[in-house]
């Protein structure tokens, strides 16, 4: 075991502060990496704060990690040492199921190992995320990080960008295309980015103005501020897609009214109260309601080459690990444009 310098949690709701934790030596197909960056996900916040139950403390959160390789095990030849590499949401599954075999670790029948919050695949061993010097990770479980991203760029592309990735691919988004993305946070801002990069038209649909600007600049042709009943009118059955990233209350049913006639809404925010939907939102036009999660580790490289022949990374503001609880604070208030990433060099010293 290493002894690594961390940020975490010693109990719900507790301001995140140093402490150190313990790394493994790494396996035949392990390879330990010095992180460089690690994204804040809002995530990272309700776990910490226990939000979603079920936290386990001390905790470090993090899991949009982007360093270096420093050491390979024996076995290891996909990555090398030098490389840069990511670890995202996962560091393990069981690999034997059905969802696994079929790329979808995510999905795992035994549940995956979280990159923190979790444990490993023993059901004991509790894992840590990436607001530390370091973490040891199956290769199978690490990304490649393409030449020409900017690493601190790329960091929230490892839950963010997969996150709005996943759906737009899984419902076959394409040029022509008119794709809505409701919000315009660290996630719908990476879905704009991506779903213009597909070629859909995008329209970017959010309760500020103050917005639209942004949303041009990152790629999408429309806007509309839904305070405004009159947006819902002139939007009515006119879009193949909706990405709803927004977690605060709000009507599915107006949003599904969007749709054209087999048109889908994905839902990627989690509201915190269970959501009504009309039975006829969904019969008029056969509408779709769906959600997604992640995607699985090949689906996550796909996207990563995907943003590198793109040009694609996510508008990030960099912090210190000294300024992780004055960042949370600043998520709340959404005052970010649009994901923290922190510089782990401020905690190797």
């Amino acid at each position: 075991m290493a002894k690594v310098h961390a940020w975490g949690a010693a109990g719900a709701g507790k301001p995140l502060a140093p402490i150190t934790i313990d790394r493994r030596e790494p396996g035949a197909r392990d390879v330990a990496i010095e992180i460089l960056f690690c994204g804040v996900c809002h995530s990272d916040i309700h776990q910490a704060r226990d939000e979603w139950s079920g936290a386990t403390f001390p905790m470090v959160p993090g899991h949009e990690i982007v360093g270096r390789v420093v050491r390979v095990g024996a076995a290891a030849s996909k990555l090398r040492v030098g490389d840069l590499a990511g670890v995202g949401c996962m560091v393990d599954s069981c690999r034997a199921c059905a969802p696994c075999g079929d790329g979808l670790e995510q999905f795992c029948a035994a549940g995956p190992a979280f990159t923190y919050n979790s444990t490993e695949m023993d059901r004991r061993t509790p894992t840590f995320g990436g607001y530390s010097t370091q973490i040891v990770v199956d290769e199978r479980y690490a990304l490649r990080i393409p030449d020409g991203l900017d690493p601190a760029g790329a960091a929230p592309l490892l839950c963010a960008g997969i996150t709005t990735y996943a759906p737009l691919r899984e419902w076959g988004c394409k040029p022509g295309d008119r794709v809505g993305v409701v919000g315009l946070g660290g996630l719908g801002h990476m879905a704009v980015k991506l779903a213009a990069s597909m070629g859909a038209a995008v329209t970017v649909l959010s309760t500020s103005g103050g917005k639209e600007a942004d949303a041009a600049r990152l790629g999408a042709t429309d806007f509309a501020v839904t305070r405004d009943g009159s947006a819902f009118t002139r939007l009515a059955g006119k879009l193949d897609l909706v990405i709803d990233t927004v977690s605060a209350a709000h009507d599915y049913n107006a949003y599904l009214g969007l749709l054209r006639p087999r048109g889908t809404m994905v839902v990627l925010g989690v509201p915190t109260q269970p959501t009504p939907v009309h039975a006829f939102s969904l019969i008029g036009g056969n509408r779709r309601l769906a959600g997604s999660l992640i995607g699985g580790i090949a689906q996550t490289q796909e996207m990563l080459d995907h943003c590198a022949a793109h040009g694609i990374v996510s508008d990030v503001e960099i912090i210190p690990i000294q300024q992780i609880n004055e960042a949370y604070e600043r998520v709340l208030q959404s005052d970010v444009r649009y994901r923290f990433v922190i510089d782990l060099a401020s905690l190797r010293g």
